[in-house]
């Protein structure tokens, strides 16, 4: 996907070290404010886009504790 080639990827701060089970997230650079989201472990695997108002959901559901488990 060409739109991914300038993605700054970013890792999780609430990655587990080690080789644990990493999150990468980055803004596509398109100015449309989408994020990217992919395993850290599979780069050239499965990549996920979220909408701006579909990211700052998540990110508030996450600061919320809704994905608590």
């Amino acid at each position: 996907m060409d739109e991914l080639a300038g993605v700054k990827w970013h890792v999780s701060t609430r990655s587990s070290g080690g080789g644990g089970n990493c999150v990468e997230a980055g803004p596509l650079g398109d100015g449309s404010g989408r994020v990217a989201v992919r395993h850290s472990r599979a780069p050239e695997g499965a990549v996920i886009v979220y909408t701006r108002a579909e990211w700052d959901a998540f990110l508030a559901g996450a600061k919320d504790g809704e994905f608590d488990f």
